[in-house]
């Protein structure tokens, strides 16, 4: 089987779009979002309205969590991240909001685990940015792989050892995809991964798509200036 795993859209249309024009040509045979569909983007109507219709398998972000179930969440937000969260909600239909409110922490087959921020203490959004960090989450789950988000940066993480671009099976991972629609690691272009479970190999893929049409509509519609700058660089 071939999974595509998508995680922090953050209300980006035209990253999304591209990403499963990209996914369309890769012989897939399951998609799985990892959460953060909504959030600092123009578009989250869109957005969830093409994650319920394409990905079978969708787990709960930290941004669809206040927007949908918890807004006081968003005290420990930034203050553009909280504004442009409570605008969200505004525009959100109610059908859109009750998807994101019915979403679970984590998913788990192929003896693969989905989780958007860490296996650990999945509803507290731990943040995994280094070997160190990672570590110490393995005790916490029994799959061969965890796969996360939430940092925005993607990288591959080995119980043991240390990864050399290629997975051995006899060694569990966690895996962080990136982000398709807000990129925080220098490099604006959408990024997201492709897991084979015949095979036990992952694909990370970057693109680039029309970030300047995602920038501008985000200044269209009001929202922080600030997030209209940083998609366009990658921070």
């Amino acid at each position: 089987m071939r999974i595509a795993i998508i995680s922090d859209i953050h209300s980006n249309l035209e990253a999304l779009t591209k990403a499963f024009e990209i996914i369309d040509t890769k012989n897939v045979d399951e998609i799985v979002c990892l959460g953060d569909i909504v959030g600092y983007g123009a578009n989250p109507n869109e957005c969830v309205e093409l994650i319920k219709k394409r990905v079978k398998y969708v787990v709960i972000g930290n941004h669809d969590y206040a927007v949908a179930v918890d807004p006081n969440e968003l005290l420990y937000f930034s203050a553009h991240a909280r504004e442009s969260d409570l605008w969200t909600r505004d525009v959100l239909t109610k059908e859109n909001l009750d998807f994101l409110k019915s979403l679970p922490f984590t998913i788990s087959f192929k003896d693969l685990l989905f989780v958007h921020s860490s296996p650990a203490q999945p509803r507290e959004w731990e943040y995994i940015f280094t070997e160190v960090q990672a570590k110490v989450q393995f005790p916490y789950f029994k799959e061969k792989i965890c796969f996360i988000g939430h940092s925005h940066l993607p990288g591959v993480f080995p119980e043991t050892g240390s990864y050399n671009g290629k997975l051995d099976r006899n060694t569990r991972y966690i895996i962080n995809v990136g982000s398709v629609g807000q990129p925080r690691d220098g490099d604006w272009r959408l990024c997201f991964g492709i897991f084979d479970t015949n095979t036990w190999t992952y694909e990370e893929i970057r693109a680039e798509y029309d970030v300047e049409k995602a920038s501008n509509k985000i200044i269209q519609n009001g929202l922080p200036k600030v997030l209209a700058k940083r998609i366009l660089v990658g921070w």
